[in-house]
Formats: C-alpha cells, sequence, structure tokens
C-alpha cells in the first residue's frame, strides 16, 4: 500500500532535493517492489517535493536510478578500494559484506540492466578489480588462473546471492544470518587455490 504524500515543504537546495528523490525512488522499490514499477510523481510525493523537479533534475525514470546508482554506489567502492591489498580471502570476504550491507547499487544496476539500459556497470572497477586478481593468480592463490572468468563469476556469485537472499534462506529453512556467514565460507572456498575455508570452519 502507497505511504500518503507528503506536502512539499519549504525550498531546498537542489543537491538536498536531488538526495530526497534518490531515497524516496529506493524507498519505495524496497517498500512496493520492482513489479510494481517506479511512478515518479509517487517518488515526488514520496520525497516531499514538486513533482516537476523530478524531470527537472533528472529527465527520465532511467536517469533518476542512474543517479541513485552512481551515488549509492561510493560507499561500496571505497570498501574495494580499502580492500585492494588485502589477502585474497580477507578481500573477497570484504567485497562480499560490504555489497550485503548496502545492497541498494546491485538491485538498481540490476531493474537498469533489465530495462535495457547498457550504461550501468555489473564491474564497476573492471580494470582495477582485473589487475588484483591477476597478481593473486601470479602468486597461485586464485583456483583458476582465468581472471576474466573468475572476475565475471565471482560479480555473479555476489550479484545473485544479495538479490536472493532472503527467499534462499526461506527455501533453505536457515536463519538468513547464519546462511550468510556460511555463504562467506563457501565464496572463499570457491575462488581461493586450496578450496579450504578459513580455520577449518564447518557449515
Amino acid at each position: 500500500m502507497t505511504a500518503p504524500a507528503r506536502e512539499p515543504g519549504p525550498p531546498r537546495g537542489r543537491e538536498v532535493t536531488e538526495e530526497a528523490l534518490r531515497a524516496a525512488a529506493i524507498g519505495l522499490l524496497r517498500r512496493e517492489g520492482v513489479l510494481a514499477g517506479l511512478n515518479l510523481r509517487e517518488v515526488a510525493d514520496e520525497a516531499g517535493v514538486n513533482r516537476g523537479l523530478v524531470y527537472q533534475y533528472f529527465g527520465s525514470r532511467r536517469g533518476l536510478l542512474r543517479s541513485a546508482l552512481f551515488h549509492r554506489a561510493k560507499a561500496n567502492a571505497g570498501d574495494a578500494g580499502e580492500a585492494a591489498r588485502l589477502p585474497l580471502r580477507e578481500r573477497l570476504s570484504r567485497l562480499f559484506w560490504s555489497n550485503l550491507r548496502r545492497p541498494e547499487p546491485i538491485m538498481l544496476t540490476t531493474l537498469l540492466v533489465l530495462d535495457g539500459d547498457d550504461r550501468p556497470r555489473v564491474l564497476p572497477n573492471r580494470g582495477e578489480g582485473r589487475v588484483q586478481l591477476a597478481e593473486s593468480a601470479a602468486r597461485g592463490e586464485l583456483a583458476s588462473g582465468d581472471v576474466e572468468a573468475v572476475q565475471a563469476a565471482l560479480a555473479s556469485t555476489i550479484y545473485g546471492y544479495t538479490l536472493f537472499r532472503e527467499q534462499l534462506a526461506r527455501e533453505i529453512g536457515l536463519p538468513v544470518e547464519e546462511l550468510d556467514a556460511r555463504v562467506d565460507r563457501c565464496l572463499q572456498a570457491l575462488f581461493t587455490a586450496d578450496g579450504r575455508p578459513p580455520g577449518g570452519a564447518k557449515g
């Protein structure tokens, strides 16, 4: 059920208004679901701003979603940058958990790609990520020396699990937090050379 529209408040700066619209779009997608669509009138009402500002600032639904993706992806990109020089297992785990904590970039990228938009990048740091994986492969840390395939498989695994984790936990019959921890260990075992989870953990 759609929340009642908020009355537009006093004028705000463009940056504040844009962020309110991005947050409203993400909130509506989470609450109403993807298949309900994203009605820009509802987004404006949710943000408490004049409806014409959505088009003025973003031009279209895609423009709004692209902007939300660009801004929401910064924190995850920062995490990936900080993790760049960690040992491979720790780096994989850091990528996994940062996407679970902040799944919006994956949700938005998926929506845009399914909508036929070819601008979003599933591998936003493809070049740097490839270099890091190539270095890991050279040290014998990767389960496969095919760096491009590893990069694609890793992204697919993290995207898929982030999107489906709650449904998977329900179907398997596990608390989602327990499944998260077990998938984290499995991810490390799948992509590292020795195939063993850290510390001999069982799950």
